[in-house]
């Protein structure tokens, strides 16, 4: 670290400082005014924060998409229900739309299910434009840091702050980590979680134990602590997807985009040609704007329309690994901005585990990404050096890989630069496309693309966008100690090897869990765990419930064990061997649910043990153990 730099990075403070009068002010297309409030944001309220509500059945939302014909299509139809289409089909009905979303897998199935866990402003970015001087970078980092305060109010069962601690190794560092994150705190003004601060060699190991006093032939001589915010992604993704449907959107997973329909007069694109890949049956599904949020597939999406259209998807593999929880203390993280060829490597606690990564290199776009042993040997070994204790690949309860769609403008002259931010384009009319940003953003990437579907397809929405200060389905009346009075007024009813049902209490592992999954839904989840004999845990050592298949596949469209094990619940993600001790209960309650036969159940068993194979675990991998032994 040269002193140069720290120059360079308290001069772009002040520079950040004088354009604000010594105070960041956020723009008025970003500001956190109520828009659209009103009589219709408290009706939409009500509705979503309804206890009792009942989402409408798959078949009831599979008969809304068959009834929408040309000659009375839908508004927009969505292609992808990750968290950017979760957040269209929200944006769009919210608005007083017409809505329908399709999903060929399940919701959050792709990217959205395999990020970081962090929902941040971009402190690399804040980087960026000091050192560039660019306004572009920094308007990226404002905009984020907007969105990242209100995705956790938003959300707060399953989202919430987190601090993560920058270990220096001179004193270089940390000047140069204090004024950079002192800016960050500046940037985000009214949006700040909490302050930045230096601590100590003896106080940062006090926060973090397995923290290593040398490092690099250096002793440790502190570190800095900022905060970002931390979430469940693929619940975050499904409760999206049940508030759009409580709004009015016709959702439906397992249902893929075959064909899109183009009006032979006019060339416009006016629907599409829907497979349900539970059933192989077919129907079109008509509507004046479609929008393809179909993620790192939106290219094929595109190709529909054009087999020789430009691609627009660079697509970037993020590996993360699971450890023990000892590994990290519940409630620091642990961030290396810089590692030996330049990558990013963090190590966060997340539900009751240590998530490690990431890689960021190419790939190529399949639909089940797999991590390679050589990027799993790249995480083991940049966080060895910052940990006093040995890091053993035999420790890895779970591996897995993400691809991040990165978006070249397909109507740029160059392709040197490869956007951080979205793009949203109408390449073919009718077809409006939506890709690229980040899991922080996704709520303003929808307000883009509905802005783009109204514009393209004449549309009358009866307000404004109005998701800036909507809570998701579960938030409403939640609080961080709801999980007290699960554990105090519900028991779990187990059925014994006999078949005896015997009663067990709600402990506080459970209760937590239930609470921050389900939010102020929890009490329905815990009724069913009472009163159907469905308390048992699924696997030892994890708070999961049986009664949790059931509610999920009553009010959470889960329609595979794949769906429960991956999405609904994060047991694959966290411990691939206790996912695979799991099915078989999982498999045996969806059935139940679902009226499936003993063919379909070997099937669901089958498929899922495959998908649990492509999550590198230290038993289900081929591994050369070497220096991680």
């Amino acid at each position: 670290m040269s002193v140069a730099s720290i120059r360079r990075l308290a001069a772009g403070a002040a520079v950040i400082a004088a354009a604000s009068g010594g105070a960041v002010y956020l723009s008025p297309s970003v500001a956190s005014s109520d828009r659209g409030g009103g009589p219709i944001l408290d009706s939409l309220r009500r509705r979503i924060g309804d206890p009792t509500a009942s989402l409408p059945s798959r078949s009831a939302q599979e008969s809304v998409l068959i009834g929408a014909t040309s000659s009375n299509p839908l508004d927009v139809l969505v292609i992808g229900g990750g968290a950017t289409g979760s957040g269209v089909a929200l944006d769009a009905a919210t608005r007083g739309l017409h809505v329908g979303l399709v999903e060929r897998e399940d919701f959050s199935s792709g990217t959205s299910s395999r990020s970081t866990k962090l929902i941040h402003g971009g402190v690399r970015y804040l980087e960026k434009a000091v050192f560039n001087l660019d306004y572009g970078q920094l308007k990226l980092v404002f905009h984020a840091l907007e969105e990242r305060k209100q995705l956790i109010e938003n959300a707060p069962h399953l989202c919430h702050a987190l601090p993560c601690m920058t270990p220096c190794f001179d004193w270089f560092e940390v000047i140069y980590f204090w004024v950079g994150l002192k800016m960050y705190d500046l940037v985000a003004g009214p949006r700040l979680l909490h302050l930045s601060r230096y601590y100590s060699a003896n106080e940062s190991v006090e926060l973090f134990p397995t923290l290593a006093r040398k490092g690099k032939d250096k002793n440790l001589r502190g570190t800095v602590v900022y905060y970002d915010g931390q979430m469940n992604d693929s619940r975050l993704n499904v409760g999206l997807a049940c508030t759009a449907a409580l709004a009015g959107a016709a959702v439906l997973n397992h249902a893929e985009v075959v064909s899109l329909i183009t009006d032979d007069a006019t060339k416009r694109i006016i629907g599409a040609r829907v497979r349900n890949n539970l059933t192989g049956k077919e129907f079109d599904s008509y509507a004046k704007v479609v929008v393809n949020a179909a993620g790192p597939f939106c290219d094929s999406i595109r190709k529909m329309v054009d087999e020789d259209t430009k691609p627009m998807i660079c697509p970037s593999s993020g590996v993360h690994i699971v450890l023990p929880d000892y590994y990290s203390p519940d409630g620091m993280g642990l961030i290396v901005p810089k590692t030996k060829d330049g990558r990013v490597v963090f190590m966060l606690p997340w539900l009751g585990r240590t998530v490690a990564g990431t890689t960021d290199s190419n790939t190529s776009i399949t639909a089940l990404p797999e991590p390679h042993e050589d990027e799993i040997q790249f995480i083991l070994d940049a966080i060895s050096d910052y940990l006093n204790i040995k890091v053993r690949r035999t420790d890895v309860l779970s591996a897995w890989s993400g691809i991040r769609p990165l978006a070249m403008d397909p109507t740029a002259k160059s392709t040197e630069s490869i956007s951080r931010d979205h793009v949203v384009f109408e390449e073919c009319p009718g077809l409006v496309t939506i890709t690229g940003g980040k899991w922080t953003t996704y709520r303003s990437m929808a307000e883009d693309a509905v802005d783009a579907a109204i514009k393209s397809g004449k549309l009358t929405p009866s307000n404004e966008c109005v998701t800036q200060k909507l809570q998701l389905l579960g938030s409403h009346g939640w609080e961080p100690s709801s999980f007290t009075a699960l554990a105090q007024q519900y028991v779990r009813m187990k059925k014994t090897y006999g078949g005896k049902v015997v009663p067990g209490a709600m402990d506080t592992a459970a209760a937590k869990h239930l609470s921050h999954a389900y939010g102020s839904m929890a009490e329905r989840v815990a009724t069913i765990a009472q009163e159907e004999g469905l308390g048992k845990r699924l696997a030892h050592g994890h708070p999961f419930l049986e009664a949790e298949v059931a509610y999920c596949a009553r009010h959470e469209y889960c329609e595979s064990a794949v769906d429960f094990i991956a999405r609904r619940c994060r047991i694959a993600f966290l411990d691939t061997d206790a996912a695979a001790r799991a099915l078989q209960r999982v498999v045996e309650i969806l059935a139940s649910e679902h009226k499936w036969d003993k063919s379909r159940q070997k099937q669901e068993l089958q498929k899922a043990k495959e998908f649990l194979q492509t999550f590198k675990s230290s038993k289900n991998a081929q591994f050369n153990d070497g220096k991680h032994n």
